[in-house]
């Protein structure tokens, strides 16, 4: 049997979409609530839809192409929150504590270590951690009185719960009327709308990549950089289309784009698929998106830990590190974002593997750091010039260069690398009017100390780290880890409300990122917009 054609699968895929939305809408298929949360806020734009309803979409769409999964199929691709995530956080808090000087520094290390407690974040300024609220008193005998909580998160069990999409209704029926062909700008409105009010599942997010990758094939291109440790593919969409000036002999330009490093920051994976969709849908529309595509290949890699990613959907919502088994059989797991091989020796304060920053007991131990190292080498050694990194963390504002490793070194285009972020940031307050700060990656919570003979621990290590790597090793000059929102009010548990308003905001950061790249400084044209509500800019760039 012979497979159909990429234009004809094309053509099938976006023939389903048509009938999806506008049949939706006839149907008055219901928004749902949970609890009154505004999880799927009412935006000005009409009817907004239900998770069901994004579920029948994929099916439907790839049905048309693939053929109908069997049940066990369908169960296995729309997994359900296990039990224990309903009751694994209950009567855990987040506090944070205000750092001022290295004894202060040194005490909160030495007690986040002892009681192997979750650092959720660390800046010059602050450590937030998350504790079980009956400890607390007795972590509070461990530091100094002047390291006064402050309470942020009181219930962190709600809170994650908040995170997941509410209980799915009755899918519409389907009406098989061949759709006016102005509806097809409705079917890409309602795609956009439906996928970006939630955050999504693995499977749901891999079939998103392969529905764009179909959609337009003159440009996309969806592959696997490698095996995650549980045998998942890391897949990556690059996004990249030639110019007719642009010899296909010369070597390509490549920036990278990363989510997902760490299972937990699920607003990282969210914002990828964002930029994703919103630069391939706006290619030949806006002219800065379509002259950046033209000049360099952006790979959107969404799932960087994707087994990490899985398991915090089945069991446990705040999972930080990859599923990798280590030395000790109940301490499962490595922290992706120091088991890179450049100067990971400065990550071996924490060699324990019960703990979150654990990094191996080699370089490279980890399994999807190894793959993603050796696909960038191969791309290095096949044509491609990696120029930039962009990989997305969440959470505390802010915008990071190297070295993670050491305050010591100076990376030897500081001024440029600063000069960069300063940009960065100034496009992300003019977009949405949000402050991000701009720091070397190497600060973390630290109380400098006077003199380098008054050595001051880390809360956190910072050796081994994914932006250090491609620095130094392949040259990307421009490397940088992004953490997204917010400051500390919900953290990890981000409500999807703030999904679009990140996505735009990082978005203006890569269209400034690219035209920096491309010599304009990232002036050559205002392109930052005022929105009057967070689906404005979406719906207007899909018309």
């Amino acid at each position: 049997m012979r497979l159909p054609s990429r234009k004809a699968a094309s053509f099938s895929v976006v023939f389903a979409l048509t009938l999806a939305v506008p049949i939706a809408q006839a149907a008055g298929a219901a928004p749902q609530f949970d609890g009154g949360r505004p999880d799927c806020a009412r935006h000005g734009q009409g009817r907004v839809f239900s998770f069901p309803f994004l579920r029948w979409l994929r099916d439907a769409a790839f049905e048309a192409v693939l053929g109908k999964p069997s049940t066990a199929e369908k169960a296995a691709k729309f997994p359900r929150p296990g039990s224990d995530i309903h009751t694994r956080y209950a009567n855990d808090v987040v506090v944070r504590f205000n750092v001022t000087n290295s004894e202060e520094e040194a005490a909160l290390a030495k007690a986040t270590k002892q009681l192997f407690l979750d650092v959720w974040a660390f800046t010059p300024e602050y450590v937030d951690i998350r504790i079980y609220k009956d400890y607390l008193p007795s972590m509070l005998t461990l530091l100094p009185k002047s390291l006064k909580p402050q309470v942020l998160i009181p219930d962190v069990q709600a809170a994650v719960m908040r995170t997941f999409p509410s209980e799915t209704a009755e899918r519409p029926t389907l009406n098989l009327s061949i759709p006016e062909k102005s509806k097809m700008h409705a079917s890409f409105d309602g795609m956009g709308n439906l996928f970006f009010q939630h955050y999504q599942t693995l499977s749901v997010i891999t079939s998103w990549m392969r529905l764009l990758e179909a959609m337009f094939p003159d440009f996309t291109e969806m592959t696997s950089v490698g095996k995650s440790y549980e045998g998942r593919d890391v897949f990556a969409l690059r996004v990249g289309a030639r110019s007719d000036d642009n010899e296909t002999t010369k070597a390509r330009k490549a920036i990278l784009v990363t989510g997902g490093l760490h299972g937990r920051e699920w607003i990282s994976t969210s914002t990828v698929t964002y930029l994703m969709w919103s630069f391939i849908t706006a290619y030949n529309k806006e002219p800065m998106i379509t002259k950046i595509v033209n000049h360099f290949d952006i790979i959107f890699i969404p799932v960087l830990n994707p087994d990490g990613y899985e398991y915090t959907w089945q069991t446990d919502r705040l999972w930080r590190k990859s599923r990798q088994q280590t030395k000790l059989r109940f301490c499962r797991g490595l922290d992706l974002d120091h088991a890179f091989g450049y100067e990971w020796e400065s990550a071996n304060l924490n060699t324990d593997p019960c703990s979150e920053s654990y990094g191996g007991d080699s370089p490279f131990q980890a399994v999807e750091a190894s793959e993603l190292a050796k696909w960038a080498r191969n791309q290095t050694e096949n044509g491609v010039k990696f120029v930039g990194l962009l990989d997305l963390h969440s959470y505390s504002q802010q915008v990071l260069f190297p070295y993670a490793y050491t305050c010591s070194i100076d990376p030897p285009n500081l001024e440029n690398l600063q000069e960069l972020a300063v940009g960065l940031a100034k496009a992300i307050r003019l977009s949405s009017g949000e402050f991000y700060s701009i720091a070397s990656a190497c600060e973390g919570a630290l109380a400098r100390a006077e003199s380098a003979s008054d050595p001051v621990p880390h809360v956190e290590a910072g050796g081994g780290a994914a932006i250090d790597w491609f620095y130094h090793e392949l040259q990307a000059k421009y490397s940088y880890q992004i953490k997204l929102r917010d400051t500390g009010s919900y953290g990890f548990l981000l409500p999807s409300e703030n999904i679009v308003p990140t996505g735009e905001e990082i978005l203006n950061a890569l269209k400034y990122f690219g035209d920096f790249l491309l010599g304009n400084n990232g002036i050559e044209k205002p392109f930052f917009q005022q929105p009057t509500d967070q689906w404005r800019d979406l719906k207007k760039r899909k018309r």
